[in-house]
């Protein structure tokens, strides 16, 4: 009885892991001409795209705060629903590091 219940935490676990590390996050990406990409993608369908979004534009906001600038969105781009068969949720930022206007 021991054992089973033990092989059932140990299958859960790796289960759990599995699915985090389908997560994506493509890090800062360089277009050219002071223009980047970001992106994210929830590793279910059952993540929230307000988060994704949050998160994408924090990193775009470290980005252009290492050479004290401010972003500037150029682009969004995301998944569209159904969130099913591998159409995760999804988002893209394109943007620009831009001085105060």
């Amino acid at each position: 009885m021991l054992t089973t219940s033990f092989n059932k935490k140990i299958l859960i676990t790796i289960c759990s892991f599995s699915i985090v590390g389908c997560a994506a996050n493509s890090g800062i990406v360089p277009m050219g001409n002071n223009t980047y990409m970001v992106s994210r993608q929830a590793a279910t369908g059952f993540s929230g795209m307000g988060t994704l979004k949050a998160e994408a534009m924090k990193e775009a906001y470290q980005e252009c705060q290492k050479t004290n600038k401010f972003v500037n969105v150029l682009e969004t781009i995301d998944a569209k629903p159904p969130y099913i068969l591998g159409n995760f949720p999804k988002t893209e930022i394109r943007f620009k590091c831009i001085n105060e206007e």
